[in-house]
């Protein structure tokens, strides 16, 4: 008892010690602290997936009230956007080439003509592929309105020939659970979060070992009976605290300020935040032993936690639509499971008992990240 006592108080100290650093050094303090409110705030104001106010020209060789009256039934909602009416094809392809519009409609020749008389009616659609997104979706809201603009001319036909009542032998109701508004926000704020903890855990914590290589101070450590998980819990512990802040900021945010809604547990949510927590801290710290340079452990560690949380966890990208051998490489990415989980846990409200294997995951990938720092830090001098 004795012993663990006296193991407590050395760790106690290192974290004490790190605590005085972290105030002395105030900007790096300020910029922890500060940096993750205004990322949020910065992309979760830019970071946008809703594509609405399309502008549209469109180029009528018809010009009849018919089509006067499709073209007026497409323009009555905040997707599609009419810019200007054009008069040839070269106009068009100046419009697009500016990025001015980003769709165009041709009505041909006689239209009106071709669909009074039961002919094909051929409506030209150019979409500028070039944001292949945007142009998908801009290409199914024109094609789901012409598809009730036909619907609704078809039943006044068929009013005209007697025929009161027309059904349809297949009809769609859509009903969308757990985001019925389909904003983007409500998917892309938790995620900011997550990747937010992410990079900021593993930056602040990359320049803990090596700073005391650099400045000399650690080799009075290695003079003490400070003992290798000593110096490892009581570096990490003070982080942790700063990083365990730093998301009820993040989150008092997306709650208040976005309005993403959170039907889950925040204790849950902060319980599995201090197991993800661990794992990028000690992954930053792991890096730092190995660097022993302020400089790269900094480098490296952006560069491992930034682009693989960014692209590798599904954040943005299907991680079933990737290769085979990419899907397998995204189970060594942390965020990926913490994701799953915030995600899962605002907007669907359910919680460990259905995610364990997202917190077995994540349990497994801090105790094999701080075992792998366990065993890098050293507390003796290097060999010249």
């Amino acid at each position: 008892m004795h012993k663990r006592m006296k193991s407590l108080n050395r760790l106690l100290a290192i974290a004490e010690k790190e605590w005085i650093q972290i105030r002395r050094d105030w900007r790096s303090l300020v910029l922890s602290l500060i940096l993750p409110v205004i990322l949020l705030l910065l992309f979760g104001y830019a970071l946008n997936m809703d594509v609405k106010n399309v502008h549209v020209a469109v180029l009528d060789q018809d010009k009849s009230g018919f089509t006067r009256r499709l073209i007026d039934s497409m323009f009555h909602n905040e997707y599609l956007v009419l810019y200007s009416f054009t008069d040839d094809y070269k106009e068009i392809d100046t419009l697009i080439d500016k990025e001015i519009v980003q769709l165009a409609l041709v009505f041909p020749p006689h239209f009106t003509e071709d669909y009074y008389a039961g002919r094909q009616s051929t409506l030209q659609l150019i979409v500028d592929g070039s944001d292949s997104t945007t142009a998908t979706i801009a290409a199914s809201y024109v094609n789901s309105i012409l598809f009730d603009f036909n619907k609704q001319e078809k039943e006044q036909e068929f009013k005209r020939y007697g025929l009161v009542q027309t059904d349809f032998p297949i009809t769609v109701e859509n009903r969308v659970w757990y985001n019925p508004e389909l904003e983007s926000k409500n998917f892309i704020i938790p995620g900011l979060i997550v990747l937010i903890m992410a990079i900021i855990s593993a930056l602040i914590t990359s320049l803990t070992v090596s700073r005391e290589w650099e400045r000399g101070t650690m080799e009075s450590l290695i003079s003490t009976p400070l003992r290798k998980h000593e110096l490892y819990f009581g570096k990490l512990i003070p982080y942790i605290f700063i990083a365990l802040f730093d998301v009820i900021c993040t989150f008092a945010l997306a709650y208040f300020v976005f309005k993403v809604p959170f039907k889950g547990s925040f204790v849950e949510f902060y319980v599995i935040a201090i197991l993800f927590l661990i794992g990028t801290s000690s992954l930053g710290m792991l890096l730092s032993s190995a660097t022993r340079s302020q400089v790269l452990s900094v480098q490296f560690a952006i560069i491992i936690t930034y682009l693989p949380s960014f692209i590798l966890s599904g954040y943005v990208f299907p991680i079933l639509n990737m290769p085979n051998l990419v899907q397998t490489i995204t189970y060594l990415i942390p965020a990926r499971y913490l994701m799953v989980y915030v995600k899962s846990l605002a907007l669907r409200g359910i919680g460990y008992t259905l995610l364990w294997s997202q917190i077995l995951f994540l349990a497994v990938f801090a105790l094999i990240v701080g075992a792998v720092c366990l065993m890098k830090l050293k507390l003796t001098l290097p060999e010249k």
